[in-house]
């Protein structure tokens, strides 16, 4: 028996509970892992919550993020006792997934935890701090660099914020951080931005072309923030997206595209290639200040996960939560 965070919907409606499960609900896969830890992403509590329709297979484990040791492998690629990372793939949408003490996958799916991570700091990153790297991979490859001018980082409170900052900062970055929540600007400093502007700056329907201010963007906000984070980008400047916080809309123009140069990069961790993963992976155990993540993270029990998921919907979590599935 294990422990697992259950999705249900039938006649009697949609609902998430802790329940305990035996073997024969791990779904099928080549490799069984058991979770040391899991974490609460923004899509996590849309899942839970039901807010909105991101699983799509009834009953189903909940987390698309799990940390822990393989149990039993049949994979060429896995052996028992090696730690691993899975993110995305459809797990804990299609594909039962983290919030559970055990969880069985397919080899494919998993990244080695690089050194010097341990599982708990695997998940204080999370996919909101794997795809972070991501779009910082983004700007870097487009060739922006600390001398190429400010980077702004939107939802700056938010688990792809935080890290984002923090992993620019170290970088050489100057950060300018966009926020809802205006009273924790001393936080957001700490963990490395430079300046902190109000998210009412931008998440208002604004002009096609703004002053320009900054040389790339890393947005997880979309809608009109999105659309006024680009206009207000530099000449031949960056913009990683990766969220919808907002909304899924875009009420842009294509003037910063055309009369500047932008470039809008589309940044997806669910489906990126294991080769990326790795990279990033790599790239976060190198470049990120752990010390700084300890400032993010909360840990929780998996009892306190479904309330906890109405707390990020409601925007009352800062930082990144860390599920320790069996607390």
């Amino acid at each position: 028996m294990y422990k697992a965070l259950l999705i249900e919907k039938d006649a009697a409606g949609y609902r998430a509970s802790v329940r305990d499960l035996d073997e024969d609900n791990l779904p099928e896969g080549d490799v069984t892992v058991r979770v040391a830890y899991s974490t609460l992403n923004y899509k996590d509590a849309l899942a839970i919550t039901g807010k909105s329709p991101v699983v799509r297979k009834f009953p189903l484990v909940a987390g698309i993020d799990f940390a822990g040791t393989v149990e039993a492998s049949q994979h060429p690629s896995w052996k028992p006792g090696e730690l691993v990372i899975l993110n995305g793939w459809g797990v804990g949408e299609t594909h039962s997934g983290g919030l559970a003490q055990r969880a069985r996958v397919r080899g494919d799916w998993l990244v080695a935890l690089p050194a010097p991570l341990s599982t708990r700091q695997a998940m204080a990153i999370g996919t909101a701090g794997y795809t972070a790297m991501l779009c910082v991979m983004a700007l870097e490859g487009h060739g922006l660099r600390p001398a190429s001018g400010d980077i702004l980082v939107t939802g700056a409170n938010g688990g792809v914020g935080g890290v984002a900052i923090a992993l620019l900062s170290k970088l050489g970055y100057r950060v300018v951080a966009s926020t809802g929540r205006p009273h924790e600007a001393e936080a957001l400093k700490q963990l490395g931005a430079a300046e902190v502007i109000a998210r009412d700056e931008l998440s208002a329907p604004g002009k096609p072309l703004a002053r320009e201010r900054w040389a790339g963007v890393v947005d997880s906000v979309g809608s009109h923030t999105l659309a006024n984070a680009c206009a207000g980008t530099k000449y031949r400047g960056a913009v990683a997206a990766c969220g919808l916080a907002q909304g899924m809309d875009f009420p842009g123009t294509v003037a910063p595209f055309i009369l500047r140069g932008v470039t809008l990069y589309g940044v997806d961790s669910v489906m990126a290639p294991k080769a990326l993963r790795e990279q990033a992976w790599a790239r976060l155990a190198r470049d990120l200040d752990l010390a700084k993540l300890d400032r993010l993270v909360r840990e929780i029990p998996l009892g306190q996960a479904i309330d906890a998921a109405g707390e990020i919907l409601a925007g009352r979590v800062r930082g990144r939560l860390v599920v320790d599935v069996n607390a």
